[in-house]
């Protein structure tokens, strides 16, 4: 998988990342995690990490989770231990029913938050707040990328377990993580 993701979705040269910060390298999870391969290569590395730990859904923050959490409803139910997914807005929808969370959220559950990167952990920590206020524990957080820049490091000093499936140095190179 680390191969597919480098070819896909790594670009190098000098970035401006939406942090402001200044990086050697972008990544960009979806251009993996919306192909065929990289989905199911995903889905199934993620499905693994939560299929027996106690997790009654998945979901992260839209847009670099979506696919992520598809790819793992679809594999944890072609292995018959379905996992719910849904998806965390970054704001309320304004219209309709006005959700913060959109898909099969176990309110009063144990959930998985996923995304295809962390960097300062500021998207995960807002999804996690907005997961926890409606009643779900986050039981594990999982990242296609981790690029190693604290992100990592604030969720596991609020108490959350995290993994990485892959994790980049500041110059993009890539190790396998977990």
């Amino acid at each position: 998988m680390r191969e597919l993701v480098i070819e896909k979705s790594f670009r190098y040269g000098y970035f401006t990342l939406s942090s402001g910060q200044e990086s050697l390298y972008y990544f960009d999870g979806r251009l993996t995690t919306l192909s065929p391969e990289g989905a199911q290569l995903v889905g199934r590395q993620m499905f693994a990490l939560v299929k027996d730990s106690g997790i009654d859904a998945i979901g992260g923050p839209t847009l670099g989770a979506d696919p992520i959490v598809a790819a793992v409803a679809l594999v944890s139910y072609q292995e018959g231990k379905p996992v719910p997914a849904f998806i965390v807005r970054k704001d309320p929808k304004k219209h309709g029913a006005q959700r913060h969370i959109e898909g099969n959220f176990p309110a009063g559950g144990t959930v998985a938050i996923v995304d295809d990167v962390i960097t300062s952990g500021g998207s995960i920590l807002r999804a996690i707040e907005v997961v926890e206020a409606a009643g779900a524990r986050v039981g594990k957080v999982i990242v296609l990328v981790d690029r190693n820049q604290g992100g990592a490091d604030e969720l596991r000093k609020k108490g959350y377990e995290f993994v990485a499936l892959l994790n980049a140095d500041d110059k993009g190179n890539v190790s396998i993580g977990c």
